[in-house]
């Protein structure tokens, strides 16, 4: 079973729809370590390494992630997490920016997926289970 380590990061208070892709990802027979909210990037690493996770998924809806997930890539390689998936999604900058420079952003951070808050879960969980190998 792939696990997959998921939150909401940084100073993001907003669990809901976090909440909601936790329960589809394990419906499609993920295991998945819930963080919750206000969770710092550095803990979504430890999590990862204390759990073998397959992937990473972040989201955030108050705008600052990019300012959260500085080095987040770096880090998950210094940890040992040479290939761990990353997915970050949601509305991830302040104000009205073209999301193919957001997705640019985040990858050069990188994430191999980035998703907008528009993204259909069920879009999302294609790729997710298409990444993981997953049936």
């Amino acid at each position: 079973m792939k696990t997959v380590v998921t939150g909401v990061v940084g100073l993001d208070a907003h669990i809901v729809g976090n909440k909601i892709l936790q329960k589809a990802m394990e419906d499609i027979g993920l295991k998945v370590v819930g963080l919750g909210a206000l969770t710092p990037a550095e803990q979504f690493i430890k999590v990862a390494v204390e759990t073998n996770a397959d992937a990473i998924v972040i989201s955030s809806l108050y705008g600052h992630a990019e300012m959260d997930c500085q080095g987040f890539r770096d880090k998950c390689l210094e940890a040992g997490l040479k290939d761990i998936r990353l997915y970050i999604g949601g509305m991830l900058t302040v104000g009205d920016c073209d999301f193919g420079e957001v997705e640019r952003r985040f990858k050069a951070l990188g994430f191999d997926r980035v998703y907008p808050p528009t993204v259909k879960i069920q879009d999302f969980l294609n790729e997710l289970k298409a990444d993981l190998g997953v049936d």
